[in-house]
C-alpha cells in the first residue's frame, strides 16, 4: 500500500511538471506574431529590436520626433518604424526616453530603392487639372485626410497580419512614379486591386472607422485606425457599409469597389500608413500575394 501511494504521488507530480510545461510552451505560442520584414528602403518598414535593458523602462519611442508602433514578439520588444517614400538614404535613428528621461539611440541604416513609372490617361480633365472651386473643395478635404494619417490611439492588439482587403487583380503596384496625361505627379502611395463594381471590401484587421467621406480624388473612402499610428486607407467605393465610430473586426464588411473620385475603371485603391508615413502594403500581407 506505501508504495502504491508513493507511485501515485509521483505520476501526479509527473502529471502537473508535464501540464505547467505544456501551459508555458501554449502562452509562449501565443505571444508569438508574426512581424512585418525588415525593409529600410523609401516606403518600406524598419523592424528595430529595442535594448533588453531599455524596453522595460522606455516611456516613449519615437523616429523623426514621431511616436512609432512598438510591438512585443515573445520576450522581445520591437518599433515599427515607417519610411515615406521622400526619405532620403543613410544613417537614421530611433529614439528612447526611459521613465527617468535617459535619451538612448539605437542607429540603424536606410537603402535606396528605385521605382518603377506609370503612365495614365484621364479624360476627366479636372482630375488632373482642378479648377479653382475644385482646388478649394480638396484643400478643406486635404486637411482632413491629412488629420486622419496624423491621428494616434494607444490602442495596441498586437496584431500586424493583415489580409486582403478585397480579391482581385493587383493593378498598380505601391512606389510606382505616376504621369497623369503626361503630367508629373506624386509617386503612388498604395496598392491598386482590380475588381468588378460591388465586390465586398472587408477590413484587413481589427480596428476603428475614424473617418468616412467622398472626396475629389479619393472618391467614398473609409480610414481605420489599427492603433499606435496604424491606419489604413480605403477609396473609390461605390457604397460604404460602416460609420465613423464603428468597431470592425478582421473580414468585417466595410464598402464595395467602385470607381468614384479619380478612377479610371472600378478598382480599390488600398494605403497603409505607419507614423503617418505611407508604406507598401504588402509588407503587412500574412500571406503575399
Amino acid at each position: 500500500m506505501h508504495n502504491q501511494e508513493k507511485e501515485l504521488k509521483l505520476m501526479t507530480r509527473l502529471f502537473y511538471l508535464i501540464f505547467s510545461i505544456l501551459l508555458f510552451l501554449l502562452s509562449s505560442f501565443s505571444l508569438a506574431v508574426t512581424l512585418p520584414p525588415h525593409t529600410p528602403v523609401p516606403g518600406g518598414i524598419a523592424v528595430i529590436p529595442l535594448q533588453e535593458l531599455a524596453a522595460p523602462r522606455m516611456t516613449a519611442v519615437q523616429f523623426n520626433n514621431k511616436p512609432v508602433l512598438t510591438i512585443k514578439n515573445q520576450q522581445q520588444w520591437y518599433a515599427l518604424v515607417g519610411l515615406p517614400l521622400s526619405i532620403k538614404t543613410g544613417e537614421k535613428k530611433v529614439e528612447l526616453t526611459t521613465i527617468k528621461g535617459d535619451q538612448l539611440s539605437i542607429p540603424f541604416y536606410i537603402k535606396d530603392k528605385k521605382y518603377e513609372e506609370q503612365h495614365i490617361t484621364i479624360k476627366d480633365k479636372r482630375k488632373v487639372n482642378p479648377d479653382k472651386l475644385d482646388m478649394k473643395r480638396i484643400i478643406q478635404e486635404k486637411k482632413r485626410i491629412t488629420d486622419a494619417f496624423q491621428h494616434w490611439s494607444d490602442r495596441h492588439n498586437n496584431n500586424v497580419n493583415f489580409m486582403l482587403p478585397v480579391e482581385g487583380r493587383q493593378s498598380s503596384s505601391f512606389g510606382l512614379r505616376r504621369f497623369f496625361n503626361g503630367q508629373a505627379r506624386r509617386p503612388h502611395s498604395g496598392l491598386d486591386i482590380a475588381a468588378p463594381q460591388g465586390t465586398p471590401i472587408l477590413a484587413p484587421a481589427a480596428g476603428h472607422v475614424i473617418l468616412t467621406g467622398d472626396f475629389f480624388f479619393n472618391g467614398q473612402s473609409v480610414f481605420i485606425d489599427h492603433g499606435q499610428g496604424l491606419i489604413t486607407m480605403y477609396c473609390h467605393l461605390s457604397i460604404i457599409t460602416v460609420n465613423e465610430g464603428d468597431e470592425v473586426k478582421q473580414s468585417d464588411k466595410i464598402g464595395e469597389v467602385g470607381q468614384t473620385g479619380r478612377a479610371t475603371g472600378p478598382h480599390l485603391h488600398w494605403s497603409v500608413s505607419l507614423n503617418n508615413a505611407r508604406i507598401d502594403p504588402a509588407l503587412f500581407l500574412t500571406e503575399k500575394k
